[in-house]
């Protein structure tokens, strides 16, 4: 009786170890400590319409496809510059479709109209915008990650803090606000961008896997429960 009362004891231990603890709001002075993380895959940059209809057709072949966008900084008030990149990569591979170059080409507008393949998202919508400047299209199949934390209670959406919350790894920002129009892009700023995008398939997973389990405890910051009591 005893070996038994302390294997469920032993037992119920190891499961509260295995439970992921979550915040609704994850605290920014713990990301510099945590490990980085990187996208290590294959990067192919598109810069043509033969190119890049060979990228969406392989593309939409995959399961699920991570999407991001970059556009080059603008420091005037009043002037915002066009979106410049495109990335969607898959587990192993990121095509960075160059839209400065190749603007809304038949190819990428069928990838954004695509109806089959999930593209999972981060502010999609804000990317959405960006992206009808460039042209009209009818938006496809896109799943913002966004919309699905906010249902498990977590309230930080930015890429960083999400994943430095859901997954206790740290992706660089240091590329942000570099130029994402100049004539070739260097590796820091394509590994940047692929990484954005292989990101969100990550998440996904991980809310996806926490949604089917239920495996996870929200811990909601006292100050934060203070103010909603009043």
């Amino acid at each position: 009786m005893y070996c038994s009362r302390l294997f469920r004891n032993f037992a119920h231990d190891l499961s509260k170890m295995m439970t992921k603890i979550l915040y609704n709001k994850f605290d920014k002075a713990l990301i510099s400590s945590l490990p980085t993380v990187a996208f290590e895959g294959k990067i192919i940059v598109v810069l043509s319409e033969s190119e890049a209809e060979k990228a969406v057709d392989f593309l939409l072949s995959c399961p699920v496809l991570g999407v991001d966008t970059e556009t080059r900084p603008s420091f005037k008030r009043g002037w915002q510059y066009k979106v410049a990149l495109l990335q969607v990569a898959t587990e192993d591979i990121c095509f960075l479709f160059r839209l400065n170059y190749l603007g809304l080409s038949p190819s990428v507008r069928r990838l954004l109209e695509d109806t089959t393949t999930p593209k999972i998202g981060l502010s999609w919508h804000d990317d959405l915008n960006g992206l009808h400047r460039l042209g009209d299209f009818r938006p496809g199949y896109f799943i913002d990650l966004q919309h699905h934390v906010k249902e498990i209670g977590i309230e930080d959406l930015s890429l960083q803090k999400l994943y430095a919350n859901m997954l206790g790894k740290k992706i660089s920002k240091r590329q942000q606000l570099s130029n994402w129009e100049l004539d070739v892009l260097d590796d820091k700023q394509k590994r940047y961008a692929a990484t954005d995008a292989w990101a969100c398939i990550q998440l996904y997973k991980e809310l996806k896997r926490l949604e089917d389990t239920q495996d996870y405890e929200l811990i909601v910051k006292k100050e934060e429960a203070k103010e909603n009591e009043q």
